[in-house]
């Protein structure tokens, strides 16, 4: 067995449950083409209304921009076939449930360029003006490889962090549960830089390690940006090498989205064959939605629910599933407060999303493979600095095809200086840090076409990039993740469903997106009165058994 991105909140094995040659569950035939509102063509609202048109329902998506929310990829206006994405770009080979529809859909995917990675010729490191080269990990200085030995020995000596990946292998959910769970009760208010600060190993390498552990990080680089975040939210990461071994799309990362919203599975109930999502909605998704209040109508399952668009049009639904970022059901959308009881209102408003903005530029070759013929050395390499860049990645398309250069990939902080800049200043300023980094490089006469950036804070569709949770939020977050379960629900806060990376345990990865669908789609299979079949049960059935821990 291998290891999965497989939840130690929640261990249910999303890949498996795909697989099952059953199908994911049926609901009862008069109910077949009833139509469910979804909110958001975003991954987890395109995999939502996917599976819930296979059961036979009619999935309603509405959407206020684009197809594919955060997998949004672009284009060079020179040179559309030269693309970037702006959001997802890597996706980790554990996550299961998300390669379950790349496979499905036959999407191509390659080895993405991270630092000291298989298909990256070279990495520099620049901190405090000090730059360092290296082609394999073994090449790197001694104080790098302390710097990471320190951080395996905090996981390893205050995280089980060995026992944790072998249970997940495994998949021995009681083994998972015992470790995590006690993990949950001792760090749930502890930051990710309390947690390195506090281990053994770190205190022992001191701060020039820790500071260097921020600046460089592990897998794909510096996560200092993360320390005032929980570690809980790092731990999930770690230990289903989700930081490591990642792939991107081939075209870019929209494709998958649009690949759900045009395929037309051959699995279908009550639809003829050849029906799409896009079928279902004559080639577009329906517009910005306004408004959530319950309805005037009655349906089998209790009051419906209403939705408004932007421009005004009115529909009553049986069901609502919300794939939208948490904060827009409070400031996005106007949502009736007695549809979640206060204890939810307070777990939506007290997510904390982090920030992230990106500048691409496209270039005529992939110059830097170019050799240095003084030093033998490429001429730029893939980099993390200390300086406003912090990373800088280089994307090659091939040999006679421009290339691009991720100039600067930021998060938090680092991304809140970006925020008033345009692309034009934005492109100047990171050209000035990688001309220190590497003087007498002409960077600028590779330049081709328009750069492209994006701030997702600034985006009133997102307010920000994804979630991640503050010492103390696990509360909220098992709020949140469990609401799909809604047996225990008043009738009136049934019938709206939420999914999403940011519903997830594994905000801002495409897993989590992929997992929370699942989760309502079952939701809503149940609000009709149906279910998961007996010999592939669906993730209901296992919450009582190793769901998330109530804490209190």
């Amino acid at each position: 067995m291998s290891l999965s991105m497989l939840n130690p909140d929640f261990p249910f094995s999303y890949d498996h449950y795909l697989a099952g040659a059953e199908g994911l569950g049926q609901i009862p035939r008069e109910h077949h083409g009833t139509e469910v509102a979804v909110i958001g063509a975003g991954l987890s609202g395109l995999v939502t209304a996917y599976e819930l048109m296979k059961l036979g329902l009619k999935p309603v998506i509405f959407e206020a921009d684009q197809i594919g929310g955060r997998l949004r990829t672009a284009s060079f206006a020179a040179a559309p076939e030269v693309t970037c994405d702006l959001g997802g770009m890597r996706f980790p080979s554990t996550g299961k449930a998300f390669y379950h529809y790349i496979d499905k859909l036959g999407i191509d995917t390659f080895e993405f360029p991270n630092p000291m990675a298989g298909p990256t010729p070279s990495t520099v490191i620049e901190l405090k003006g000090e730059k360092v080269y290296a082609e394999r990990p073994d090449q790197m200085p001694a104080f790098f490889h302390e710097v990471a030995d320190a951080w395996r020995r905090a996981l390893a000596e205050d995280a089980d962090f060995e026992r944790m990946q072998q249970a997940l292998i495994s998949r021995d959910t009681a083994k998972i549960k015992e470790l995590w769970d006690r993990m949950v009760r001792e760090l749930d208010e502890e930051t990710f830089y309390g947690f390195i600060a506090n281990s053994a190993a770190f205190k022992e390498a001191g701060f020039e390690h820790r500071e260097a552990f921020g600046q460089v990080g592990f897998g794909t680089g510096g996560w200092d940006t993360d320390f005032p975040n929980s570690i809980l939210e790092i731990l999930r990461v770690v230990y289903t090498d989700a930081d490591d071994n990642h792939r991107g799309i081939t075209g870019g990362a929209a494709k998958l989205p649009h690949a759900l919203w045009n395929h037309a599975p051959q699995d279908l109930v009550h639809w003829p064959a050849g029906t799409s999502l896009s079928s279902l909605h004559h080639g577009a998704p329906r517009g910005a939605v306004s408004r959530i209040v319950r309805g005037q109508g009655h349906g089998p399952h209790g009051q419906r629910i209403a939705v408004t668009e932007k421009h005004g049009r009115t529909q009553e639904f049986d069901a609502v599933v919300s794939t939208t970022q948490s904060w827009l059901l409070s400031t996005g959308i106007h949502v009736e407060e007695s549809l979640f009881e206060p204890k939810m209102w307070t777990a939506i408003e007290r997510s904390h999303y982090m920030q992230s903005s990106k500048t691409f530029v496209m270039v005529d070759r992939a110059f830097w493979k170019d050799k240095d013929p003084k030093t033998g050395q490429d001429l730029m390499s893939m980099t993390l600095t200390d300086r406003l860049n912090r990373a800088t990645y280089l994307l090659d398309n091939g040999p006679g095809k421009p290339a691009v250069i991720l100039l600067s990939y930021t998060w938090n902080d680092d991304a809140l200086k970006w925020l008033s800049l345009d692309a034009e200043r934005r492109t100047e300023l990171m050209l000035h840090s990688l001309e220190q980094i590497y003087p007498g490089l002409d960077i600028r006469s590779h330049i081709v076409g328009t750069p492209i950036t994006v701030s997702w804070e600034a985006d009133p569709n997102f307010m920000g990039a994804f979630k991640a949770n503050l010492p103390g939020h696990y509360r909220y977050q098992q709020r949140l993740y469990t609401h799909f379960d809604q047996r225990g629900l008043p009738e009136s806060q049934r019938g709206i469903f939420l999914a999403g990376d940011d519903i997830s345990w594994t905000a801002g990865w495409a897993e989590g997106a992929v997992t929370t669908g699942l989760n309502a789609v079952h939701g809503v299979m149940r609000h009709f009165g149906g279910d998961s079949f007996a010999a592939n049960p669906g993730p209901i059935h296992f919450l009582e058994e190793y769901g998330p821990i109530a804490l209190d």
